[in-house]
């Protein structure tokens, strides 16, 4: 038996899903105390904000370099 993977269609583009996943961490981050724990959230959405910011850059027509 061959086992295959689930495939399905993203609805939002990947972007739009980072910057929303940043916007969550960040909410999370607040809820949190100072220390290890509410680092690794901001680190994460900053990484996530990040990764929006490139995929924006990178479907958008001519590539212009990001400021």
């Amino acid at each position: 038996m061959i086992l295959q993977r689930q495939r399905f269609k993203q609805l939002d583009p990947l972007g739009e899903r980072l910057a929303q996943e940043a916007v969550c961490l960040r909410k999370e981050a607040m809820g949190t105390t100072l220390g290890v724990e509410r680092e690794k959230l901001i680190r994460r959405a900053r990484l996530a904000e990040t990764g929006s910011r490139m995929a924006k850059w990178l479907s958008s027509p001519g590539l212009k370099v990001p400021t």
